[in-house]
């Protein structure tokens, strides 16, 4: 298994090597923008769905719906970049909210954030692999198996680290930006010789028709909500801001503008294709390869067109990886996901968000069979809560500061909280017997879910909790030690100390830490409670724990000539059993190699929780 680990993944890198880790600006724009970016693919055929509830004649509604939510696009990407500079610590929405809105409202963008990312995966991957079956119609009985292949080779690339899967993913989006971009000049050019050939507007569909009519008005509504898809993933920028080469608030703030001009230009101008050509959707073929085969013709370059498509498709689910395990992170920090979420892997990225994105992500694409059409519905409430919340703690801080309100920014941030507010309502409103009731429910799950998490990490707190007062209680009963893995004070360590002296006068107390910094904080510490007992601290450059112990253990063995070794294992037990997948299981690992030692006796100290 170690030996297919490295295979895949490759070898261990040190902490230190955290700071190379970083992101060029270009390389970033491929990582944290390819969402965005390659919703261009899908979002003018979420509109043109829509309107047809209408019927054809109202196509040409698609255009000022396009415009309209350019606007809405400028005033998100101007509130996101004021994000970025108050925040530069990432979290987006999270973060602004847990320090502006309250903790109960961050929860509530964080399960936001979170769905969104799932969506995104799920609905990026089933794109993609839905532009592989537009050209290639046979692969379509596989479309589920595929989608789930696709889910575990992103998941493999980005485990291997975030400047590695980096490379790899940059050049196919800049491919896809190349073949869009040619694809409008070229279509452009094609409509000023052919002219206009394509949706006009009807009489009977004038604007004054369609506002005096309740229900046309509402379809118009649901159609701008539905072409809001192409703003997915717009915030992810403000997530990874850490992610970002010095200055990183600056480097991610001017890839932000990139982004949103390539987007701008890219959805108008399909749109603009669509509406002139007349493309119309249909069920075996998207409205982009539509236009391709329309511009490029059968030939090679649109098949080619349509691989750049589908490779987008799937990499626009990178941008998922690159934020969910950035945003779990700080959130098993603050205490409202297991904390394993915070540790990074051995190729210094968080696998274990990693790796829990792709499990939700591909149970989805089972449940939905791969369709993207199924998974839309759910995809933009999430998106656009998180946009209303963020944008409305922003608010709050801007009108707060003290060197003044900035009355341009204030508006400007203002007036995109109510128009993503009117999105996020319009949006539970029309598509809640399509799908988006699911995420409504979902969301409240998600903060209660948190909520219990927290306040299970609370209880522990004030549980391992260990005062001069009570330590020296303990000290009183102490009677005439032994090897004692510690990774700090508490009341779990002092129980075992306590019983450690009992047994013998030889005791030591062993910590592996990953970061050297810390090592004087927990001696302090340490010479504060047990002056008298040796600590050994082991630096572990890879961030694991099992083999610096295992070589501690043998070498106190050895001299330790014919004499047991005893290793007291502190380990503090649960009161619910789902606590359990909570904590590490390290002392449960490290019986399990040492048992076979013989001069070795492992005892396992237990600390049982009341709550």
């Amino acid at each position: 298994m170690a030996s297919l680990k490295r295979l895949l993944i490759g070898k261990p890198m040190e902490t230190k090597r955290l700071k190379h880790e970083k992101l060029p600006k270009w390389k970033a724009l491929a990582v944290f923008s390819s969402d965005a970016l390659s919703s261009v693919a899908y979002a003018t055929e979420e509109i043109l769905l829509v309107l047809a509830l209408l019927g054809t004649s109202v196509f040409f509604y698609s255009l000022p719906i396009a415009v309209a939510i350019l606007v809405l696009l400028l005033l998100v990407t101007l509130s996101y970049r004021q994000i970025i500079y108050a925040f530069p610590s990432g979290g987006g929405a999270y973060v602004v909210a847990r320090d502006h809105l309250g903790t109960k409202i961050s929860l509530v963008a964080g399960a936001a954030l979170m769905i969104d990312y799932i969506l995104t995966v799920a609905v990026s991957i089933s794109s993609g692999v839905a532009a592989l079956t537009s050209a290639f119609p046979g692969l379509l009985p596989w479309k589920v198996e595929l989608a789930v292949a696709l889910v575990l080779l992103l998941m493999v690339l980005n485990l291997r680290g975030i400047t590695e899967s980096a490379t790899v993913f940059a050049y196919p989006t800049y491919v896809f930006i190349g073949f869009v971009l040619v694809m409008i000049a070229v279509g452009g050019w094609q409509l000023w010789q052919e002219g206009w050939h394509g949706f006009t507007m009807h009489e009977h569909a004038s604007t004054a028709h369609m506002f005096a009519s309740g229900y046309s008005l509402f379809i118009l509504l649901r159609a701008f909500s539905s072409g809001c898809s192409a703003m997915t993933g717009v915030e992810a920028i403000s997530n990874g801001v850490p992610a970002f080469r010095p200055d990183s608030s600056k480097n991610a703030a001017i890839t932000m503008g990139w982004m949103s001009a390539l987007l701008g230009v890219m959805f108008l101008g399909i749109t603009v294709l669509a509406a002139g050509f007349g493309v119309t959707p249909t069920e075996h073929q998207t409205v982009i390869s539509q236009i391709g085969r329309h511009v490029f013709g059968n030939g090679l370059l649109f098949y080619l067109f349509q691989l750049a498509t589908m490779v987008i498709l799937v990499l626009a689910a990178n941008t998922s990886f690159a934020g969910f395990p950035q945003l779990t992170s700080i959130m098993a920090k603050d205490g409202f996901l297991p904390r394993s979420l915070a540790a990074r892997g051995d190729r210094l990225v968080f696998s274990n968000g990693i790796i829990l994105l792709s499990v939700l992500a591909i149970a989805l694409i089972i449940a939905f069979h791969a369709k993207t059409h199924s998974l839309i519905p759910l995809y933009a409430v999430g998106v656009f809560l998180s946009f209303t919340i963020g944008q409305s703690g922003l608010i709050k801080k801007l009108w707060n500061r003290e060197e003044g309100r900035k009355f341009g920014v204030l508006l400007t941030v203002g007036t995109g909280a109510v128009v993503t507010g009117i999105v996020t309502l319009v949006t539970m409103i029309a598509k809640f017997t399509q799908g988006a009731w699911i995420v409504i429910v979902a969301i409240p799950l998600f903060v209660w879910m948190f909520i219990r998490i927290h306040e299970h990490y609370k209880k522990l707190g004030e549980q391992l909790r260990l005062d001069e007062r009570e330590w020296q209680q303990r000290e009183k009963l102490l009677k005439p030690k032994v090897i004692i893995p510690i990774s700090g004070v508490s009341k779990v360590v002092a129980q075992s100390v306590q019983y450690a002296r009992s047994i013998s006068d030889d005791i030591t107390a062993l910590s592996i830490i990953f970061d050297e910094k810390a090592e004087q904080k927990l001696r302090q510490k340490w010479e504060k409670f047990y002056p008298d007992i040796p600590l050994e601290v082991i630096y572990s450059p890879y961030r694991t724990i099992l083999s610096p112990l295992l070589e501690y253990i043998t070498k106190a063995e050895k001299e330790a000539d014919r004499a047991p070794v005893t290793v007291l294992l502190p380990q503090f037990i649960v009161k619910k059993w789902w606590h359990t997948f909570l904590h590490n299981q390290t002392a449960i690992i490290l019986r399990f190699f040492l048992i076979m030692k013989k001069d070795v006796v492992i005892a396992t100290l237990p600390y049982h929780l009341r709550e």
